[in-house]
């Protein structure tokens, strides 16, 4: 008897321990799933999901290199998605695509996004996708990036491609030549169609289409150009000689020329491509419509930029140290400027102590005149970006900014005159505010014309900071207006 309790407790310990680790192995089991699950979430928060044709959801892997050649076929869509992804994912993506590929969404991907992903790929690997770039795509990357580093990629690249690299390097971005393509097809002079022809089919194997044929003479000098469509339909024995003689001089641009003045000649001709040379009229290479494209949009967003005190090439990647920099010089003058502002209110202190209506009306004179002032400067500004101005032009230009500042100031300073008179029951409060609204609304017209026209007299960017000194003009000038009538008037 005693055996069998002995026995019992044995068994009973035993299946205790059996349950135990069973407990343990589900746990573990759990564990193991639960981090399995989670590896899988973390896999997926780096992937993309997007819709296709027929509306449904398709999970893209950005590492997999079945889907970067089948659903992602444009450079701009894959530096589109590139640009959402962290930088891991990115470097994943460009090095698992073809070179020519890899080089295409690189020359499209924002600059410092291309920064980045070229300083963290292997040396050789940035230099393969490099090589296969367009140059002037090539330099516009490698211009982001520290001179150190720079130097390790020109070195891992051939001594053919590196030299271009570095000749291109030694030019101002901001020109022709630093925006300039140096793989463009020429012809010599003294050969025919025919063979003008068979010459550009093999020049065609390391370069794009070309837009137009340039003609050059045994010293590489430029003599004329060509459209591809004229030159296939022409006769095959014609000269090439014979196919300019009909033509005008030919327009170019010289490589030290601004990249703004470029795309003014290009949009002016409507050219798809402008050739650059130098002083002796070598032909150098030619800026395409595509670059100037982004010159303009580069132009525009520094001028709205510029117009408001912020930094000309800055953007949500710049750092924010570096914008305080750039924005605090601009507020401390503003803050000066407005200080002019108050102290005019100030010396009419007593007059607003003995109608504080006058309080409420005041900042409707400074703030209408403003906006009219605005939309004045913002045509002026674009104007001045897309065409050149003579001096007589300019000034026309705003004559024709004050008779709409004063046509516009007549409209509403009548509707102030009858809106002011019947909520305050007094005619002179509404005379006092319409004509205040009037002169002060025609003054920031003329202002908001001619600001940017002074900073260019100057030798100063006519976009750089016009708003500041636009609103120290109107409000100032608006506060002394309608507080001196107010003062003549009312009191």
């Amino acid at each position: 008897m005693p055996q069998n309790n002995e026995n019992r407790v044995l068994n009973a310990h035993s299946s205790e321990q059996a349950e135990n680790r069973i407990l343990n192995q589900d746990k573990e089991t759990e564990k193991e799933k639960q981090e399995e699950t989670q590896t899988i979430s973390e896999q997926e928060q780096d992937n993309v999901s997007y819709l296709d044709e027929d509306g449904k959801i398709v999970d893209f892997d950005p590492c997999n290199p079945e889907y970067l050649d089948n659903d992602l076929v444009h450079p701009a869509d894959r530096a589109e998605l590139m640009e959402s992804l962290p930088l891991e994912k990115q470097l994943c993506m460009i090095t698992h695509m073809d070179t020519e590929d890899a080089a295409e969404a690189l020359a499209e991907l924002d600059e410092s996004h291309a920064k980045d992903v070229i300083e963290n790929l292997d040396a050789e690997d940035a230099a393969r996708i490099l090589s296969a770039m367009d140059p002037d795509d090539a330099v516009d990357v490698l211009d982001e990036v520290d001179e150190d580093h720079r130097d390790v990629l020109l070195n891992n690249l051939t001594p053919e491609d590196a030299m271009e690299l570095r000749a291109l390097l030694t030019f101002d971005p901001d020109t022709a030549a630093g925006v300039m393509n140096t793989e463009i097809i020429t012809v010599p002079s003294d050969i025919n169609v025919d063979q003008a022809i068979q010459h550009i089919r093999i020049e065609l194997e390391d370069k794009d289409m070309p837009y137009y044929v340039y003609v050059v003479d045994h010293l590489d000098k430029l003599i004329g150009i060509i459209s591809l469509r004229e030159l296939m339909l022409s006769k095959q024995h014609t000269p090439m000689r014979d196919l300019l003689s009909d033509k005008k001089d030919v327009i170019t641009v010289q490589f030290d020329t601004d990249k703004s003045e470029v795309a003014k000649i290009l949009s002016h001709y409507n050219f798809l491509a402008l050739p650059v040379v130098d002083r002796e009229g070598h032909l150098m290479g030619a800026v395409t419509h595509d670059d100037v494209i982004d010159i303009i949009q580069d132009d525009a967003s520094s001028d709205l930029l510029g117009m408001m005190g912020a930094g000309q090439d800055e953007d949500i990647n710049t750092p924010w140290y570096e914008s305080v920099k750039i924005r605090l010089p601009w507020l401390f003058i503003n803050m000066l400027n407005s200080s002019i502002s108050a102290y005019i209110v100030y010396l009419f202190e007593g007059t607003i102590a003995q109608m504080a209506f006058l309080a409420v009306l005041m900042p409707m004179v400074a703030n209408q005149a403003g906006n009219t002032g605005q939309q004045a400067l913002a045509v002026m500004i674009r104007q001045l970006a897309t065409e050149k101005f003579d001096n007589k032009k300019s000034w026309n230009a705003v004559f024709r900014e004050g008779k709409i500042g004063f046509a516009t100031g007549f409209i509403v300073s009548f509707i102030a005159i009858c809106v002011v008179s019947l909520i305050s029951n007094n005619v002179f409060l509404g005379a006092v505010m319409g004509c205040s609204l009037l002169l002060d609304m025609f003054l920031g017209a003329i202002a908001g014309g001619s600001i940017p026209l002074i900073l260019r007299a100057l030798g100063r960017d006519p976009a750089q900071a016009s708003s500041i000194f636009l609103t120290t003009l109107t409000d100032g000038a608006g506060f002394f207006i309608f507080l001196s009538f107010a003062t003549l008037l009312l009191l």
